[in-house]
């Protein structure tokens, strides 16, 4: 009987089995490349999408809104409040570096010597007039009346007068009433019986240690210069003692090399810039005698002559009074911007004062169309060359008492000054010579402060509603 058989299977199945082993492996396979592509790609476009986010901001936790609402492609602003997410403005900047703008020193066809050097007959045909100064003030304290103060108390009437090119007696610092102590800067009496033989006189300050002593460049001093050129750096006691311990130990005349140092006690304002601005405006007061003043910001070096100076920036250019231009502004409102910006000044205070002087006619630069009557608005007051004409003289009072009145951010209330006192005396030219900015570069060296600036406080004698009120009121009638 034949022997029956069960059909052979097993081969069949063991070759589906190692089928779908082979399978599964690539199906592995294939879903872990898909797996790593996936992880890779999103690890690049996270990467790429905050490459141009703050670290710091990353590092805490902010959401990409809330990193977004405080970026703005090159840093933090926190006046942002809305921000339209276009592709347009989420796209990273091409370069997050500013370009550095470079300014250079120009050429000057200095004279050679200052031999034979004569003044020209020409600088006594500027303007004539006669001016005195306010001494004293009768100044009752009490309701309706202030403490004595060293600019004075002018009224907004006497203001306008003294606008005019006449004989006259006004406000122009060094201001104190009958029995009553001193409104400040108080100098020793043998420094002002030497400031009272200067003729020609270069002059600086610092206050509070705010800077190191640049001494001027011997070398570019010629003989006549230094034994005729009156070299004075006022400062505080604080500064002789900061200055002494660096080793610049004044000698028994007072003298640190050029520099004769004058011990200013008694500051008249808080503000170290507005203390500064005394002896910046007004030389012609504390020099009596001297014909010519240069002033220099304590952040300069001179290392040119001052006679050839005196005479290239006024004789030459027939001047009464030169200063530079500011290397980057020329319109005063870009000035405003900047100093608000910066923080340079209580911004109220600030506003206020425009206000005053847009209401006097004070237009933007070259906003008429028409050709400008000053190269620029903004001026860069840190070197300034000054004869003493009374046009010039009272120029300087005038600005002084702008100063004094407003903000001391001088740069703000220059051209203001200028084009109202042009305006005012039609008939009287005030010879103004405004350099470039590379010019004044060549002549002097420029330092960083020792130390950074802060916002100034609120000056205490700007007295606000008592200006404003009282322009109402004398324009009304």
């Amino acid at each position: 009987m034949p022997e029956l058989r069960l059909p052979i299977t097993a081969p069949a199945a063991a070759g589906s089995r190692r089928h779908s082993r082979r399978l599964r492996r690539r199906c592995r396979l294939i879903l872990l490349l898909v797996l790593s592509l996936a992880v890779l790609s999103l690890a690049y476009l996270s990467f790429s999408s905050h490459a141009n986010l703050p670290i710091h901001a990353m590092h805490h936790g902010l959401s990409n809104r809330e990193n977004l609402l405080k970026w703005n492609g090159q840093g933090y602003s926190p006046d942002v409040t809305n921000i339209s997410m276009t592709k347009v403005e989420l796209e990273p900047p091409k370069s997050r570096k500013k370009p550095h703008k470079r300014y250079a020193p120009c050429d000057i066809q200095f004279l050679p010597s200052v031999d034979n050097l004569v003044e020209p007959a020409h600088y006594g045909n500027f303007t004539q007039f006669s001016l005195s100064y306010i001494l004293k003030e009768k100044v009752l304290l009490g309701n309706g009346f202030f403490e004595p103060v060293f600019g004075g108390h002018q009224s907004l009437g006497d203001r306008e007068e003294t606008y005019h090119a006449k004989d006259q007696t006004l406000h122009c610092g060094f201001v104190g009433p009958d029995d009553y102590p001193s409104t400040g800067f108080d100098l020793d009496e043998n420094d002002r019986r030497y400031m009272a033989t200067c003729h020609v006189t270069v002059s600086s300050c610092i206050f509070r240690s705010s800077d190191y002593l640049r001494r001027p460049t011997k070398s570019m001093i010629g003989s006549y210069a230094k034994k005729n050129v009156c070299f004075v750096m006022f400062m505080d006691e604080l500064t002789l003692a900061a200055l002494s311990s660096e080793g610049h130990m004044p000698d028994g005349n007072g003298f640190i090399g050029l520099w004769r140092s004058v011990i200013v006690k008694n500051l008249p304002y808080e503000d170290m810039r507005r203390a500064g601005n005394v002896p910046k405006f007004l030389a012609h007061r504390l020099f009596p005698s001297a014909m010519y003043s240069i002033w220099l910001d304590s952040k300069l070096r001179l290392h040119a002559d001052p006679m050839i100076i005196i005479e290239y920036f006024l004789w030459r250019k027939k001047g009464e009074y030169a200063i530079s231009m500011h290397y980057d502004r020329s319109c005063v409102w870009e000035e405003i911007l900047q100093n608000k910006r910066l923080n340079k000044y209580n911004h109220t205070a600030i506003d206020e004062q425009f206000h005053f002087y847009q209401s006097d006619g004070l237009v933007k630069f070259n906003n008429s169309g028409q050709l400008p009557v000053l190269p620029s608005y903004v001026p860069e007051g840190s070197f300034i060359v000054h004869a003493h004409t009374p046009m010039s003289n009272l120029f300087s009072c005038l600005w002084f008492n702008e100063v004094n009145r407003f903000t001391s951010r001088d740069q703000l209330s220059f051209t203001y000054t200028y084009l109202k006192l042009r305006r005012t005396n039609p008939g009287k030219p005030f010879h103004l010579n405004m350099f470039k900015d590379c010019e004044r570069r060549a002549i002097a060296k420029l330092f960083h402060h020792r130390t950074n600036e802060t916002t100034d406080p609120p000056p205490a004698n700007l007295r606000l509603d008592t200006i404003r009120h009282s322009y109402k009121v004398e324009t009304a009638i």
